[in-house]
């Protein structure tokens, strides 16, 4: 048994790395980071180093820690080479963020491959292919669209509506650092708690209508040396905001 990986492609970032091992007639992958843009084309590349005549293909997916809609590209074309290729392939361990969103796209969250299904050409359609696991009630379910409403107008609104939750929470990991520094300054500065400092950024966030992510960051800048002070509104929401927990605002960063 050998483990391997694909060579990283030349100027592409590393968002996702898939291990591999070959046992005589099966495979197991293992992808490891973030099923986002450009990570079709790092399955593309596991699946063409595959040697032919698997019997069987399995993906471990524990170690996929964020995906947004470009997963679901990557479930077709992993779908796509089962069928073509008649090998029956699997993933399993899905946990996390990942599984949200494929609860929003109506797929299995235990194996989505067994309820994707990839567009196909005028004329009816195949039967499953050798590899293929029959279509549960489920997927025939979500295949179907309510009432007026076209399948594809269906699958886009939940697409839009997945992406705009993706976009959301890469917005509040992107902004946790900068507010955890904020909360810090405050302590150090005022004696106060983690709790009593998430108040008063909120508090000063609501008072000067300033989004919470920018009070944090007019708090840490303000409380380097020689650092210009928040501005005047933030400033004077944050005064009344400590005066209300009983701080007085005092030394550098009391503003």
């Amino acid at each position: 048994m050998t483990w391997t990986a694909p060579p990283r492609r030349t100027g592409t970032p590393e968002v996702l790395v898939i291990d591999r091992r070959v046992d005589a007639d099966r495979a197991l992958l293992l992808p490891r980071g973030r099923l986002v843009h450009g990570c079709t084309a790092v399955l593309a590349d596991a699946l063409a180093a595959l040697p032919s005549g698997l019997a069987r293909l399995d993906l471990d997916m524990g170690a996929v820690e964020f995906m947004d809609p470009a997963g679901l590209r990557f479930l077709d074309l992993l779908g796509g080479y089962s069928h073509r290729e008649s090998v029956p392939a699997t993933t399993a361990n899905w946990r996390g963020q990942p599984v949200r969103i494929l609860e929003g796209s109506g797929l299995d969250t235990t194996d989505p491959l067994r309820t994707t299904t990839r567009a196909r050409g005028p004329g009816p359609a195949p039967g499953p292919g050798p590899g293929s696991a029959p279509r549960t009630a489920s997927a025939a379910s979500t295949a179907r669209a309510a009432p007026g409403h076209a399948p594809g107008t269906e699958r886009a609104d939940r697409l839009r509506t997945l992406e705009q939750e993706v976009g959301q929470l890469r917005h509040a990991l992107a902004s946790r650092p900068v507010i955890d520094q904020a909360r810090g300054v405050l302590m150090a500065l005022h004696a106060c708690t983690s709790d009593e400092a998430w108040h008063i950024l909120r508090e000063a966030s609501q008072l000067s209508n300033t989004k919470l992510r920018t009070v944090a960051a007019a708090v840490v800048a303000g409380a380097g040396s020689g650092s210009p002070p928040p501005p005047p509104e933030v400033r004077a929401a944050l005064r009344t905001a400590l005066g209300r927990l009983g701080r007085r605002a005092r030394g550098r960063g009391g503003w």
